[in-house]
């Protein structure tokens, strides 16, 4: 009786349904172990969403020919400019997850779902996030002639005439315009945006006494600080940059907690395996973390960062959330 019931269950229909589960998982699993060992092959494309020349294109550059060099394929930056990011985004967000196609992004890929409500991708569910890569803070930089040196006298300026000091950035959305959202919410002020095709014109704005200040990426804004065209009033991030050691934070100079920082982040299409996932991040703490690289970067202002997948995902969601509310509470919108 026992006997019988048991060559039943185990050759029932029910058991085999399980079998054939069992055996299709083990079969994923065994292919996406084989596609892992034998990635790349065939050269590796980095979407970079951006022109050439700007921050996370130079972060790319040098990540690309380290991983080429280490991982023993070819890494190539590839630059799809276009709707502050989006476009490089989405082809990467609709390509196949075998390793082939990566993004390397800024901080608009955190900034996008909050300003552009019709966004083509989900920026959870359309992607693998591998890591940060790095960091950079911005420069809050004025006129020399406007009277306010520090962050307290131009928030008690600002209050003085609200409305009227002016402030420019690289394009309404992006990262330098909202840390000027930030700032303005935090310290209780009111002051006007002005947006600018570019960081460039931005500077050149600022140093012909067009507008009052500007928010600029450290690495863009340093040169004409140290030439004495720009003042630099203080910087966003929450520790001090290494190459203007004399200039405060804003949160330590009176705006207590404020702190509005660019970032760099690498990412593949939804579904990448996690073994290749692994190796792309593994290699990329080895290429970014040699003492050369990190020195070379740390001089174009960026700071080494390199957290894990889960860590990374985590901090997205964190960054969204913030930059929410402050869309939110300046009523920015981009069609």
């Amino acid at each position: 009786m026992t006997t019988g019931t048991n060559a039943r269950v185990g050759g029932g229909p029910r058991f085999r349904r399980i079998s054939r589960a069992i055996a299709f998982v083990a079969a994923i699993l065994l292919s996406a172990s084989a596609a892992a060992q034998s990635w790349p092959s065939r050269p590796v494309r980095m979407i970079v969403p951006y022109t050439p020349g700007g921050g996370i294109d130079t972060v790319a550059r040098v990540l690309a020919q380290k991983l080429s060099e280490q991982v023993g394929g070819s890494f190539v930056v590839e630059n799809r400019p276009g709707g502050a990011g989006v476009l490089g985004a989405e082809l990467v967000a609709h390509a196949a997850p075998d390793g082939h196609v990566l993004l390397a992004s800024s901080t608009e890929f955190a900034i996008n779902p909050a300003v552009r409500p019709k966004l083509p991708y989900d920026p959870f569910r359309d992607f693998t996030h591998i890591s940060q890569l790095a960091s950079v803070q911005f420069i809050l930089a004025s006129h020399p002639s406007v009277p306010a040196k520090n962050v307290r006298e131009l928030v008690a300026l600002a209050k003085a005439r609200p409305g009227q000091l002016t402030y420019g950035s690289s394009g309404t959305g992006g990262g330098p315009h909202l840390a000027g959202e930030l700032f303005q919410s935090m310290a209780g002020i009111r002051w006007t945006h002005v947006p600018f095709k570019g960081a460039a014109p931005a500077s050149v704005a600022v140093m012909s006494g067009e507008i009052d200040f500007t928010f600029g990426a450290t690495i863009g804004l340093l040169g004409n600080v140290r030439a004495g065209k720009l003042h630099a009033v203080a910087v966003t991030g929450p520790k001090r940059f290494t190459e203007l050691p004399e200039v405060p934070t804003v949160a330590e100079s009176g705006v207590a907690g404020y702190s509005a920082t660019g970032w760099y982040g690498f990412y593949g299409p939804a579904g990448l395996a996690p073994d290749i996932v692994r190796r792309l991040y593994n290699e990329s703490v080895r290429a970014l973390g040699a003492a050369d690289v990190k020195e070379r970067l740390a001089k174009s202002g960026n700071d080494y960062v390199m957290s894990p997948p889960e860590e990374f995902t985590g901090f997205i969601r964190a960054e969204i959330a913030k930059w929410t509310k402050v869309v939110r509470e300046a009523n920015i919108r981009i069609e």
